[in-house]
């Protein structure tokens, strides 16, 4: 691992209604140009065959603002909306590049809420936190100090389906090092009645967060579907479901955060196996189970942890034939003598 590490802090906070109203705006502002600017780019393509570069967006945007239709737009920062314009390029050039699916719209009810500042829209002073188009800092929970000499790059502001307001500081943090290194290597092996299998022969049992909190969640389910489509009672049902399924979340990343942890940091190698969790879902009778799981969420904290602390993530194909392969010296069994006796082959 080489240069210093970008890490994203994140902290609840708590808005005064003044400033929650103007980010609940610059979150509806930040939709909008992001769904406009997809529009305007799918249909040139389809129209003209033509693709529409970053730059024609943002000066789209700049046309956007001066019509008078749009002159809310005004009203929030640019910054964000700039962002969105960059997370859309982004999203394309993942596309091209065949690593995720065509773009797709920004919904209200399903989209996560969020905005993006950069340096130049926000402001930190005696460890207090101002965005741009606000007069008072956030009021911030700090759960966890800042490394000393991190530099704040960017900062976003999100909103969970539960009503609950995040910061996020990505930060430059340069007391992420790699650790010394050790001989030992583990294999890790997935599954459900255990979360993991060691090589070791340790397993690590699996907590089922979300069985744990099933009734509730049933309970406040079926209290949301009595209530009457577009009513107040039924917008505070749908919050009490999110809580619910919030906390399921919460502590599921906070069991998965500490098991990643020692294994990258007890073991120079970890051996994964390369699951298609994606295809094992369309199972209907495990499919609540392996979600719940979250096995592609636990290997993708085994690779960014050990890339920060320079340790080694192997993932062998679900293919490998493991098991006919000799447990002493590593050669196929087909190639191997066997002595026949009693009806029954053996490898000697």
């Amino acid at each position: 691992m080489g240069g210093v590490v970008k890490r994203a802090y994140k902290y609840r906070f708590y808005p005064t209604g003044e400033q929650a109203e103007q980010l609940h705006r610059t979150f509806g502002c930040v939709r909008l140009v992001y769904n406009k600017a997809l529009e305007m780019r799918a249909r040139a393509y389809a129209t003209e065959r033509r693709s529409i570069s970053y730059a024609a967006s943002s000066a789209a945007l700049t046309e956007w603002k001066r019509t008078e239709e749009l002159a809310f737009l005004n009203e929030v920062s640019s910054v964000p909306l700039q962002q969105a314009l960059r997370h859309l390029h982004a999203a394309y050039a993942a596309f091209f590049a065949k690593r995720a699916g065509y773009p797709r719209f920004k919904s209200k009810r399903k989209s996560r809420a969020s905005a993006e500042y950069t340096r130049s829209a926000f402001r930190w002073r005696d460890g207090k936190l101002t965005l741009a188009k606000m007069d008072a800092p956030l009021d911030i929970v700090w759960s966890r100090p800042l490394p000393d000499g991190a530099v704040r790059s960017t900062v976003t502001v999100s909103r969970d389906a539960a009503g609950r307001w995040f910061v996020s500081l990505l930060v430059e943090d340069p007391t992420v090092q790699p650790l010394p290194p050790v001989d030992t290597a583990v294999g890790v092996d997935a599954g459900l009645t255990s979360l993991v299998t060691l090589s070791t022969g340790e397993k690590i049992i699996n907590p089922r967060h979300e069985r744990a909190d099933r009734r509730r969640l049933a309970k406040a389910q079926r209290d949301l579907a009595r209530k009457e489509k577009g009513s107040r009672n039924r917008a505070k049902a749908r919050v009490r479901v999110a809580r619910i399924h919030a906390r399921i979340a919460d502590r599921r990343r906070d069991h998965l955060h500490k098991l990643s942890t020692r294994l990258v940091r007890e073991n120079q190698t970890v051996v994964i196996e390369d699951l298609t969790v994606r295809n094992m879902l369309r199972n209907h009778r495990l499919a609540r189970a392996i979600s719940d799981a979250a096995w592609s969420q636990l290997r993708t904290m085994l690779e960014y942890k050990a890339a920060w602390y320079g340790r080694t993530l192997v993932a062998i194909n679900r293919w490998f034939p493991s098991s006919k392969l000799c447990s002493d010296c590593g050669r196929p069994t087909e190639s191997l003598p066997l002595n026949v006796g009693r009806g029954n082959a053996r490898v000697v």
